[in-house]
């Protein structure tokens, strides 16, 4: 029979094991999380948190946050590198240069794989939220997008359809032409996840529709241009 000594040995000993302690990480494990975790916040509600919000939505103190990031565009900053160029795939622009490939199959294959990218919901959700702030996050791809792909994209087809370089008038006009089909690709992923839309399930049959209207208006659009 159990004696009043025993009982109370009994209530103070555990009826399950102590949980393990949290491994501690690595600083560059640490701040890669942090980073991820930054990423989910920043496409779901923007960038307009103060720094100590940020900590408390991330799930670390606001000191941690600052031993890694002294401020919070110092963390949009990383944001973009991780978004942005880590997944920008240098190769895409010699796809686009391959000349012993067809213009529409290389335009087919650089989209095919570009669209994998924006078309994510962290994407384009970061990057309308920094074009509303004003983070300059869009400034700064944009002009990497203009300059070796769009670029490309207008020398080949120039190339292509024999038409003489532009004026500098005339190129901005080309800009826009690229940018058209550029756009309506893009357009896809707002409609998904901005507005919640339902989307096409087959993309790549999406795209290879306005490949393929944008490949057969341009013969006249970059006549009519230098009219």
């Amino acid at each position: 029979m159990a004696t009043p000594a025993t009982k109370k040995a009994a209530a103070r000993t555990p009826t399950t094991a102590p949980t393990a302690p949290t491994p501690r990480l690595a600083p560059e494990e640490r701040e890669q999380l942090i980073v991820q975790k930054a990423i989910r916040y920043f496409a779901e509600y923007g960038f307009g948190a103060s720094t100590r919000d940020l900590a408390k939505e991330i799930g670390v103190s606001q000191p941690l946050l600052y031993r890694y990031f002294p401020n919070k565009q110092a963390l949009a900053d990383r944001v973009f590198e991780e978004v942005y160029l880590s997944r920008w795939n240098p190769e895409w622009e010699e796809i686009l240069a391959d000349r012993k490939r067809p213009l529409a199959d290389r335009l087919h294959h650089f989209y095919q794989q570009y669209s994998k990218v924006i078309l994510q919901r962290d994407w384009i959700r970061i990057f309308i939220h920094a074009g509303l702030s004003r983070e300059g996050i869009n400034h700064r791809y944009l002009t990497r997008l203009r300059e070796r792909i769009f670029n490309v994209v207008l020398a080949e087809l120039r190339r292509e359809f024999k038409v003489a370089e532009p004026t500098a008038q005339q190129y901005e006009d080309e800009i826009e032409f690229v940018w058209g089909l550029h756009a309506a690709i893009f357009y896809v992923g707002m409609r998904k996840s901005v507005y919640g839309l339902a989307v096409p399930q087959d993309i790549e049959r999406l795209i290879d529709q306005k490949l393929h209207a944008f490949m057969a208006s341009a013969p006249s659009v970059l006549k009519n241009i230098r009219k």
